[in-house]
């Protein structure tokens, strides 16, 4: 598939996995941002949008209906044909942005609502609404001027790199997983259960050819715009990643 310099420009900044050096670094741009919902990611992204929608994240707030998942339900002792999806001990890992300014919430217009249903991009990325416009203007710079931008300009607005944190907060959230900020409601889906809801963070994200984890989208070779400080998983994600034309 042919595609385009916003195609193939995811970024990058918006794949790395685990930048710990810059966890908790929140500006007060960045204390203010709202949620724009995946449409607005995936105008430019739209690679990462398909297979991103082929994934469990995508359908996370899916399976929170009645006889959706039952089987899995069962095994947890929830009902299976009740409607959890305004069950607030639900919905915050199930939906993206819950109780966070313009997050997700029944009261929201509809289309924003159903594009934070689910585990998005801003679940990961973090709220975008003073991040995302920066992705634009690095490229123009880049084009213009051929100059590169500090990725220090994205954490000032509040880009989050600190995923595994992310991911620990929903899948590790249950008494004795020794992730330390587990805090109620838990979540019922654990090992304790069976080796399918075992989370390994680097196995998630490192997936080999045949593994039967699936990532939250495919990573795709980038063309970088931003530089500085960036975790050292990127080389390794970048060498085993899609070229974009040939997808």
């Amino acid at each position: 598939m042919s595609i385009g310099i916003h195609r193939s420009l995811l970024i990058t900044s918006t794949v790395l996995i685990g930048l710990v050096a810059f966890s908790g670094t929140v500006s007060a741009a960045g204390a203010s941002a709202t949620y724009e919902g995946k449409e607005v990611c995936i105008k430019c992204h739209d690679l990462q949008g398909e297979t991103f929608e082929e994934t469990v994240h995508a359908k996370a707030y899916e399976s929170l209906k009645p006889n959706v998942k039952s089987e899995a339900k069962k095994l947890a002792m929830l009902d299976p044909a009740k409607d959890y999806t305004k069950d607030h001990n639900c919905i915050g890992c199930h939906t993206t942005g819950y109780g966070e300014p313009g997050g997700y919430s029944e009261d929201l217009p509809a289309g924003l609502k159903k594009s934070l249903q689910g585990v998005t991009c801003e679940s990961c990325h973090g709220a975008g609404s003073q991040f995302r416009e920066l992705h634009g203007e690095a490229e123009n710079t880049l084009r213009r001027e051929g100059e590169y931008t500090d990725r220090s300009v994205l954490i000032a607005a509040g880009q989050n790199y600190d995923y595994e944190a992310k991911c620990a907060a929903c899948h590790l959230n249950y008494e004795g997983s020794g992730f330390a900020a587990t805090h109620p409601p838990y979540t019922p889906f654990t090992p304790a259960l069976g080796d399918k809801y075992k989370f390994d963070y680097l196995e998630s994200v490192l997936h080999g050819e045949n593994s039967d984890v699936k990532p939250i989208h495919e990573h795709f070779k980038l063309i970088g715009v931003f530089n500085g400080e960036a975790p050292a998983i990127r080389e390794e994600l970048q060498e085993n990643a899609i070229d974009p034309d040939s997808y």
